[in-house]
């Protein structure tokens, strides 16, 4: 029989292989999850120089147009933003500023949607800034306000979103409790609805005939791409070229210019939710998916067994990896809108909303599209507009030096890049 001495000893080797072990799997299990570098860029910036002449005398004179302008007809596309008559001054400024960088050579409609009517103060001050065609349309009750069933009841807890919500606030969370707030992510989040009012602007306009087209198509509109316009917004560099058709020429499906990290507590189930889509649909991990995530130091029981339990830890896959809660800045995107028309993307937002997490939550609609953009497209399929200036306060993003035509803007106030870095991994070498 081996004496005490000894089996100290043996046990001791045993714990240390079982230890070197441990961090074979541990080391094995980080490097899984290492994203690839390309070995060339593979998302420059659109532009590499500036065809801009001097600034016109009028706001919308052809005559100083960039080369680009004149190239082409218009891409199928359309400047979009959603707003209230109580934004007047702020949807002037960001009208007025897009198109004096932009708009006023490409002329491009803008369609403004709000869920009350339009004042004619409203429709008329905006009309004036733009160059190109303008659609005010509203949105339908049963569009923009409370989920229903097939029954027409509500599918909201109203006492327990208002319990939820109380409580974020006293936390100190902004916007929790607004309920047009809530209501906004969830309608830009599940773009079928969107489409339908477009649907019903054009139908309204002679544009098209929907009453077969919207049974079959009911998430259609006319146009394939759009930009996303806030009001109290400004573009602090000229634009010389096209966007949409460089996302069209490209292979483009989404674009951004600023991505931040989201505050954990005020979508502690979003992430989860999203895993728990991919793992049932047999999702494979793109590059750009695990760019969005931190790889686990745990031992491998720890992370199937403890950490997998959402539970007890929020925002993890069900391997224990968490979400570094970096996403898209969603207030700017300009993207094509069959991405978000897809089975795929509206399957994603079928799960989403019947979990809940909209309004138990404050889910944004910027985290779910830069998830769902993680889920179904490859790194290389987004577009990062470096060279488009833009401030929405208190955020902004200004280019680099050599990057960018005429900006007026402060380098030094930029938005820190680090988040911006984690999700570019894929396509900078």
């Amino acid at each position: 029989m081996p004496s005490p001495f000894a089996l100290v000893i043996h046990y001791r080797y045993l714990l240390a292989f079982l230890l070197f072990l441990t961090l074979v799997e541990i080391a094995f299990h980080i490097h899984s999850l290492a994203v690839p570098r390309p070995t060339h860029p593979l998302d420059p910036p659109f532009a590499s120089h500036c065809h801009i002449p001097p600034s016109a005398p009028f706001a919308h004179d052809p005559s100083t147009a960039p080369a680009d302008a004149a190239l082409s007809p218009r891409e199928n596309a359309t400047l979009l933003m959603l707003a209230r008559n109580s934004d007047l001054d702020g949807a002037v400024r960001a009208v007025r500023s897009l198109e004096a960088r932009f708009n006023r050579w490409f002329q491009y409609p803008i369609v403004f949607l709000n869920d009350q009517q339009w004042s004619a103060e409203f429709v008329a001050a905006l009309r004036a800034e733009a160059s190109g065609e303008t659609v005010f349309a509203t949105i339908p009750e049963e569009m923009w306000g409370w989920p229903r069933d097939g029954e027409g009841r509500e599918t909201v807890d109203r006492k327990r979103f208002a319990a939820e919500m109380g409580r974020l606030a006293k936390a100190g969370l902004p916007y929790v409790e607004s309920e047009s707030y809530h209501h906004m992510c969830r309608f830009y989040s599940g773009y079928g609805r969107l489409f339908l009012v477009a649907i019903t602007v054009c139908r309204r306009m002679g544009l098209l005939d929907v009453r077969s087209f919207f049974q079959h198509h009911p998430a259609l509109s006319q146009y394939k791409y759009y930009w996303r316009l806030e009001p109290d917004v400004s573009y602090t560099c000229d634009i010389p070229y096209d966007p949409f058709k460089q996302l069209r020429t490209n292979n483009k499906t989404y674009g951004y210019t600023i991505a931040l990290w989201e505050i954990g507590s005020t979508a502690p189930s979003l992430f989860r939710t999203v895993a728990s889509h991919k793992s049932s649909h047999a999702i494979p991990s793109s590059p750009l998916w695990t760019s969005m995530l931190d790889a686990s130091w745990a031992p491998l029981p720890l992370r199937w067994g403890l950490m997998s339990d959402a539970r007890l830890f929020h925002s993890r896959t069900s391997l224990g990896d968490a979400w570094n809660f970096c996403h898209f800045w969603s207030n700017f995107e300009i993207a094509d809108l069959d991405f978000f028309r897809s089975k795929e993307y509206q399957r994603l937002f079928a799960d989403l909303d019947a979990a809940g997490g909209f309004y138990y939550e404050r889910w944004g609609d910027a985290p779910v599209h830069s998830l769902a953009t993680a889920l179904f497209l490859q790194p290389e399929q987004l577009h990062w507009f470096e060279d488009i200036g833009y401030m929405h306060p208190p955020f902004q993003h200004c280019p680099r030096e050599g990057v960018g035509c005429g900006c007026e803007c402060d380098q030094e106030a930029s938005v820190k890049d680090t988040c911006l870095r984690l999700l570019r991994r894929a396509v900078e070498p």
